[in-house]
């Protein structure tokens, strides 16, 4: 009878130690937040080391971790689509130009772009990730395929 009273008393003790907020139950401990994941892209068309018959070359984005929005909008959190076909990068810190021969800015929020007259022969295209202001993200949100077109 004494053992029964005595682990009684010890659960009334951490009743009210709990309900003081001087203990909490391990079941109440709640685990970290998850950081959300960078932003990312990939080129799902066309795939790597493809083959494309004749001039015209449909790219396929997909993006994670941002929204895609047109650019336009200025809306912070968001992003869109900037395709380099044969065509290095541009510095990482400025806004991507435009009017540059082999730079696409998918601007309106477009994920599906379709290049028309590219030669025959081998091809290296980047997809990357730019704020409203066209400045690339950071980390940088690249990816990058070569493929080649046959007449």
């Amino acid at each position: 009878m004494m053992s029964r009273m005595s682990t009684l008393a010890s659960g009334v003790g951490l009743v009210a130690l709990v309900a003081s907020g001087l203990a909490a139950p391990a079941a109440v401990a709640q685990a970290p937040a998850k950081a959300a994941p960078a932003p990312s892209v990939k080129i799902m068309e066309p795939k790597q080391g493809a083959t494309v018959a004749g001039t015209m070359v449909d790219v396929v984005l997909e993006a994670q971790g941002v929204e895609i929005a047109p650019a336009a909008e200025h809306r912070a959190g968001t992003a869109h689509h900037h395709l380099f076909l044969d065509t290095d990068l541009t510095a990482a810190d400025v806004a991507i130009p435009v009017g540059m021969p082999g730079i696409v800015h998918l601007g309106k929020g477009q994920s599906k772009y379709m290049f028309d007259g590219v030669a025959p022969g081998p091809h290296r295209l980047i997809a990357l990730l730019a704020d409203p202001n066209h400045v690339p993200l950071k980390p940088l949100a690249a990816d990058t395929v070569r493929f080649t077109v046959k007449p």
